[in-house]
């Protein structure tokens, strides 16, 4: 008996040594420092600290329903109830969204930026890359609608997870946007992972991806199946924008392609001719806001009879 529990553990160990090393790779990713970001988005042209800490705005802070707090800032514009909501992807922190709150500024839009769990000034353990954080981008909403009234205009633009979180809310029953903007989503996260592995450990993830997602069902709750736009993008009815650069090596650009072909009704796709990952604003600026300008435009979400 004593020689099988030695040959069970001598097996069970390193698998659940190898799960456990994988999804710390995804609940504890890596972030970026507030000084490693402000240096890069500075050096971009796209952050001036203290033009920000002048900026006229509102402290906020939202409990999420996971015992934690959410904060951010509710930036206004001069007379309208138009309001973008910016969701930045993972590693980084608000700070990451000022230059799409400039590009909405100038369009007379209020803007609401805020830190997704686990980054930022945000509370929460880990990142779930969209399954708990479109929980917390309800609360957002919810609180929005409260201030503003249910005849605002409300928009949401995501970049990366943040784009992933945008879509996971929008298919929700109870969504309560009116419109929703997805640069470089993934469409699935498994095959995200499974792409991922391929590419930086050079493994095939036919068995490790089942024993990560084994491990992340006992360790955070949800499976790997559950984060997946694809699955439930043709649920969302108000219109989309999808944007991608079309030499995006980390998440590659036919995810984007795929959620806008199964996508149902009003939509619209900007493939960026230039830019990595997540690069398709500061590689592609006018084409950018020329490419927002027109789907607002074309749904006639800038209107201000509707956002007053």
């Amino acid at each position: 008996m004593k020689k099988w529990i030695a040959i069970f553990a001598f097996i069970l160990c390193p698998l659940a040594a190898i799960g456990i090393f994988f999804t710390n790779k995804m609940m504890y990713i890596r972030k970026l420092t507030d000084e490693e970001l402000i240096k890069r988005e500075s050096d971009g042209g796209h952050y001036h600290h203290e033009e920000f800490q002048q900026l006229k705005k509102e402290k906020v802070c939202i409990p999420s329903a996971f015992g934690y707090d959410l904060h951010g800032y509710f930036v206004p514009y001069p007379h309208t109830t138009r309001t973008i909501v910016l969701c930045h992807g993972v590693t980084v922190s608000l700070i990451n969204s000022v230059k799409y709150m400039k590009l909405f500024q100038k369009l007379g839009w209020n803007v609401m930026l805020y830190d997704h769990r686990r980054h930022g000034m945000s509370g929460g353990k880990t990142t779930s890359y969209g399954y708990y954080e479109k929980e917390d981008l309800a609360k957002i909403v919810k609180w929005l609608r409260q201030k503003l009234g249910e005849s605002a205009i409300i928009g949401i633009h995501g970049e990366s997870m943040g784009a992933v979180t945008t879509l996971l809310y929008a298919a929700k029953p109870e969504a309560n946007a009116n419109f929703y903007i997805a640069d470089c989503p993934f469409a699935s996260f498994e095959d995200q992972l499974l792409y991922r592995l391929k590419t930086d450990f050079r493994l095939s993830g036919e068995w490790i991806l089942p024993l990560s997602d084994q491990v992340l069902k006992w360790r955070d709750g949800y499976r790997i199946r559950q984060v997946s736009p694809l699955d439930v993008i043709d649920q969302v009815k108000e219109p989309v924008l999808f944007i991608h650069s079309r030499h995006d090596d980390y998440i590659p650009c036919e995810q984007s392609q795929q959620l806008y072909t199964r996508k149902k009704g009003d939509k619209q796709l900007f493939i960026a001719p230039h830019g990595a990952h997540a690069m398709s604003f500061s590689e592609n600026k006018e084409a950018y806001e020329q490419e927002i300008q027109a789907f607002l435009q074309r749904f006639e979400l800038n209107e201000n009879k509707r956002g007053e």
